[in-house]
């Protein structure tokens, strides 16, 4: 009988440090999101003079995988146009995220 409790403890102790030797390889897929926008917004025609712009933009994802803005909280009208026209409607690659969260992301534009 002892020898039975301590196959079985030796077992479970190699399956527990079998677990946690693997390294996770799923990513987050709310970074995911993050990265994709950016690069929807990435080379963009802005004159700045000297100053950055920022924008709180909140928006959700439809059922059929597409950005939709809901808002965008910037001083700057020119801004917030571009971000709506560069985000709105846009298909972006998600796994794990369902449909109609609501997002909240800060967006700053450098010179």
């Amino acid at each position: 009988m002892k020898k039975i409790k301590a196959i079985t403890l030796t077992f479970t102790l190699f399956a527990t440090m079998a677990l946690f030797a693997n390294p996770s390889t799923e990513e987050n897929p709310e970074k995911s999101l993050c990265s994709q926008i950016q690069g929807m917004l990435k080379n963009n025609t802005l004159k700045l003079a000297t100053e950055d712009w920022t924008a709180q933009v909140i928006f959700t994802i439809n059922k059929n995988g597409e950005l939709v803005v809901l808002s965008v909280d910037t001083k700057s009208s020119t801004l917030e146009g571009f971000i709506k026209s560069r985000l709105n409607y846009q298909k972006v690659k998600l796994e794990g995220i369902p449909s109609g969260k609501v997002f909240a992301v800060p967006v700053r534009v450098t010179a």
